[in-house]
């Protein structure tokens, strides 16, 4: 099974930096005015893209992987309380199709349901809410594809591309590189056998008249992404011969090679095209937003333009389960301390990451729409009502703001 995405955090990730706690920041009336950008806006850059994992399947739904795919920690049996990988509770009333869980019924006495990524009226459902959002951009998460999900993740790839199509979004591949003991040849065969021919799509995102392609996880400081600089320049350096855009998810400390960054690869991040650092894990209040802001968001800028490099951080809403969100304002902070800088795009972590509770999809309002006694907390944890759409439409705003068509603001709409 494909890993998640590291929430790994050394004590040196915030060192040196600490934050102002109950600063006031002002509200410039005029409109957000974008830095000059590296490139000129593409279906990146300008952009909101999203992290879109499409990895969630059930026994039954007929998935060549055939089983209860990232549900449960024993895949072969449905979730429960006592076999699970689920911290948030998705709203599942939009879906025409759903699974039965071992879970006890909601606490509103419907049937605790789940739904499957390889339905593809589920796929059609969440491009539709990204249209409706003014979402932008999908960025499919493609895991090492000669594992034994390799044919599941080869019919999400097709999935969204019809979805996008059919919605008037843009996707893209982005390989996660995790664990990936052979990726350095297997990344290009992939890439020339199945994904480059998907760029035939009008809905395929092109940045500087190229294909984008995204790789996560090169220089990140842990065993299951071991790469020399070497082998990373080597993988970037082949995309980009063949015409490819290359955007890395990179990690928090690229720039200094320090906490989760191995040092010695800043050659490797400037040959990026775009590069995303790694937030989940690295903040979660207000007052870690405004710190990174700073001393880690500003130098950051300041590099990437100094080599020409695309600068696209992310952005995320909270681990609900963790209690960060305050409603938005956590998520809201960041949008606007992001277009201060003058980044040039925003990569939302994630649009469906239910198992870390970092998804912006829509998820139970409140807790007549979890499990009884699971003990997960619903979008109004805080006491403040939150429709389950709450953080698509907030990261709609956070886009128009990104563009200059909302004010720059540090008031959530």
């Amino acid at each position: 099974m494909a890993l998640t995405r590291r929430t790994f955090v050394t004590s040196t990730l915030a060192a040196g930096t600490t934050a102002a706690a109950g600063a006031t920041l002002g509200t410039p009336a005029a409109l957000a005015a974008p830095a000059p950008l590296a490139s000129p806006p593409g279906d990146v850059v300008g952009k909101v893209t999203v992290g879109y994992q499409g990895w969630f399947a059930c026994i039954g739904d007929g998935a060549p992987i055939n089983s209860w795919w990232h549900w449960s920690a024993n895949a072969s049996q449905p979730p429960s309380p006592t076999n699970t990988t689920i911290k948030s509770w998705p709203d599942v009333r939009d879906y025409t199709r759903t699974y039965p869980t071992a879970y006890p019924n909601l606490n509103g006495g419907q049937r605790a349901a789940l739904f499957s990524s390889h339905d593809d009226q589920t796929v059609d459902t969440h491009f539709r809410w990204m249209r409706e959002n003014a979402h932008d951009t999908a960025a499919l998460q493609r895991f090492n594809p000669n594992s034994p999900e390799g044919p599941t993740r080869d019919a999400m790839a097709t999935k969204v591309r019809r979805a996008a199509e059919t919605h008037g979004r843009k996707f893209y591949i982005m390989y996660d590189v995790t664990g990936w003991t052979a990726m350095q040849q297997e990344i290009k065969a992939d890439w020339t056998n199945r994904m480059r021919a998907h760029t035939a799509s009008s809905a395929y995102a092109i940045q500087n008249g190229r294909p984008v392609v995204g790789i996560w996880g090169f220089g990140f400081n842990e065993s299951n992404k071991a790469w020399p600089p070497e082998v990373c320049l080597d993988v970037i350096s082949w995309f980009q011969a063949q015409g490819c855009y290359v955007m890395g998810g990179v990690p928090t400390h690229w720039r200094t090679g320090t906490g989760d960054s191995r040092p010695g690869f800043l050659g490797v991040y400037r040959a990026l095209d775009m590069l995303s650092p790694w937030m989940v894990g690295r903040i979660g209040t207000i007052a870690d937003a405004d710190n990174f802001y700073q001393n880690v968001n500003l130098p950051d800028q300041a590099e990437c333009d100094a080599h020409g490099v695309d600068y696209q951080p992310c952005v995320l809403p909270g681990d609900l389960q963790l209690r960060q969100r305050v409603h938005g304002d956590f998520m809201w902070r960041q949008f606007y301390n992001l277009c201060r800088v003058g980044v040039q795009g925003f990569y939302i972590s994630m649009f469906d990451e239910y198992n870390e509770g970092h998804q912006i999809a829509r998820t139970a309002e409140n807790a007549s729409q979890v499990p009884a006694g699971s003990g997960i907390w619903a979008l109004d944890e805080d006491g403040t009502p939150c429709s389950a759409d709450y953080y698509l439409r907030l990261t709609g705003d956070g886009g128009r703001m990104l563009k200059g068509q909302l004010p720059l603001t540090a008031t959530r709409p």
